[in-house]
């Protein structure tokens, strides 16, 4: 029996193989890298439910236009001569309207919330995974006016899909906060969100995946694939030819180019960010997002991590200090106590987070092939939505029926 493949060693990739495996089927992972650090390795770790609107949304086409001058902003698009580039910034900009935004809600509730029970059934069934699934929910702190109208709006349209939202105060936020001052004008809790190390999560999965008898092709970059009819046959790699069942594209950022070869089209670019740990002192307890600054603030006890910046960067991958500065200086305007020490280069961890133009990931068949799946484009959130978009592809690769309804994910939807 020919084993399916999964390419991509993601946190995508590995819940795809973890779900797989259970099924009973056998399963060969191939990544490009030596899986030491990728993108899933080192990012805020955020479980967020309430995280309801894609990132082509109306606003940000204005708020990017005004970032686009600043290399500290938060969000930020290089400009270049670039055809993908530039062909990703017009599907991105015909996404960022409030009917499309409408649209893509339910699918990226039902996806999270799938995800979060998901988490709570891993926790149980592996108490040894020391991923410090931490529930204690997210804080959205603002520090202006306008900021403040614009998370109040979110929290009254998240309660109306169903989440909880809780408005809170400066004398609120001390009680949450008891350690340190966070200077902020009120900010706006989603207790049903949550937040994990994402490092311990991964390095415990892939161990366990290795245990099960998935196998592990690491350094091994794919050139083609051979094909007949609507099957792919086998991958063609630098060290050969691997003959497969079924093949599942979970190749985060590169995953566009893994489609190119396959011959459909799959929009994609890298949002590049960065994200350094810190001892946590004075000890700020609870998960927040900065939102003037889109920092992520991610609690462990005594470290802490700060992430942020969403830098549409393709596939490189150098370090821009200015982009990890933007973040290192939003700290101290947030807690003026917090004793933060710039990080040195070997600090800095910087991934590629895949960005489909409308915020929304790729899951399911790919268009034109009966053995070929996808999992990609989870953009910030993959590490949120792994969970649920390994089962369901685990789901449609056995042929049963989905946990939810996947239409807005559709594969081919650029075709």
């Amino acid at each position: 029996m020919k084993p399916t493949l999964i390419i991509g060693g993601g946190i995508v990739g590995l819940f795809t193989a973890y779900y797989l495996q259970k099924e009973g089927v056998e399963v060969t992972l191939i990544d490009r890298t030596d899986l030491k650090d990728n993108c899933s390795t080192g990012n805020a770790g955020m479980i967020v439910p309430s995280h309801i609107i894609p990132l082509a949304a109306p606003g940000m086409i204005s708020k990017g236009i005004s970032w686009m001058f600043s290399s500290k902003s938060p969000f930020y698009i290089h400009p270049r001569l670039d055809f993908k580039l530039a062909q990703w910034c017009l599907l991105f900009f015909k996404a960022a309207t409030p009917s499309q935004v409408t649209k893509a809600i339910p699918y990226l509730k039902n996806i999270s919330l799938l995800s979060k029970a998901l988490y709570q059934e891993f926790r149980q069934e592996h108490p040894d995974s020391s991923m410090a699934l931490v529930e204690k929910g997210l804080m959205m702190a603002y520090q202006t006016e306008s900021m403040e109208k614009e998370e109040v709006e979110f929290a009254h349209l998240a309660r109306k899909y169903g989440l909880e939202a809780e408005i809170l105060g400066p004398e609120d936020l001390k009680k949450i906060e008891p350690n340190l001052q966070l200077k902020a004008r009120g900010a706006v809790l989603f207790p049903g969100d949550a937040h994990l190390d994402p490092g311990a999560l991964y390095g415990f999965l892939k161990s366990y995946l290795e245990k099960k008898g998935v196998t592990f092709l690491t350094e091994t970059q794919v050139l083609g694939f051979e094909k007949s009819g609507n099957r792919v046959q086998a991958v063609l790699t630098e060290k050969g030819k691997i003959d497969c069942e079924k093949i599942l594209l979970c190749g985060g950022s590169w995953s566009g180019e893994l489609a190119k070869m396959l011959q459909f089209s799959l929009p994609m670019m890298g949002g590049k960010g960065y994200s350094f740990i810190q001892k946590n002192n004075p000890e700020i307890q609870q998960a927040t997002i900065l939102t003037e600054q889109k920092v992520a603030v991610s609690p462990y006890g005594e470290t802490i991590r700060f992430g942020g910046t969403m830098e549409i960067a393709g596939t490189n991958q150098s370090i821009n200090k200015n982009r990890v500065r933007g973040i290192f200086e939003s700290i101290n305007r947030y807690y003026p106590d917090f004793q933060a020490s710039f990080p040195e280069d070997q600090q800095i961890w910087k991934g590629l987070r895949p960005c489909s133009p409308d915020g929304l990931p790729y899951i399911g068949f790919a268009p034109g092939y009966g053995n070929v799946l996808v999992g990609s484009g989870h953009s910030m959130m993959g590490i949120s939505l792994a969970p649920a978009t390994g089962k369901i592809l685990a789901e449609l690769h056995q042929q049963k029926d989905t946990s939810m309804e996947i239409k807005g994910f559709e594969v081919g939807r650029y075709n």
